[in-house]
């Protein structure tokens, strides 16, 4: 099923939902055995979205908290400017994002203590 690209019905039917649990980023040129929410990898290193408890369990340093939202939408991986949308609506009240792609949606890490103001944020943009 293809996704949405037309930004104005993108922005329309954003439904963001918050993941129970707190997030972490960590980053390892030889990445643990670890349940990782999502997997990146780079030349320097793979970085691993975990649960807070995971990175605690397994010792894993991280510099901030986050919280999970998804865009309930299905947007097309080709659509032109949904990222440039959210992540200026919540620049513009101080809430810093990180932008994860899927298939079906887009994911946002945002500072945990955030997460409700950035939900009312991205709700408005509809």
């Amino acid at each position: 099923m293809a996704g949405l690209t037309n930004l104005h019905e993108i922005l329309g039917a954003l439904r963001p939902s918050v993941r129970t649990g707190r997030f972490v980023v960590v980053s390892s040129p030889t990445p643990p055995d670890v349940d990782a929410q999502a997997r990146i990898v780079e030349e320097e290193g793979t970085t691993l979205i975990l649960t807070q408890d995971a990175a605690d369990a397994a010792g894993l340093p991280y510099d901030a908290v986050f919280g999970w939202i998804t865009l309930q939408v299905h947007s097309s991986l080709e659509s032109v400017g949904i990222t440039s949308a959210v992540s200026t609506a919540l620049a513009r009240v101080g809430i810093s994002c990180n932008v994860l792609a899927g298939f079906y949606h887009d994911h946002l890490l945002v500072p945990v203590d955030d997460v409700d103001e950035a939900v009312d944020v991205l709700g408005g943009l509809s």
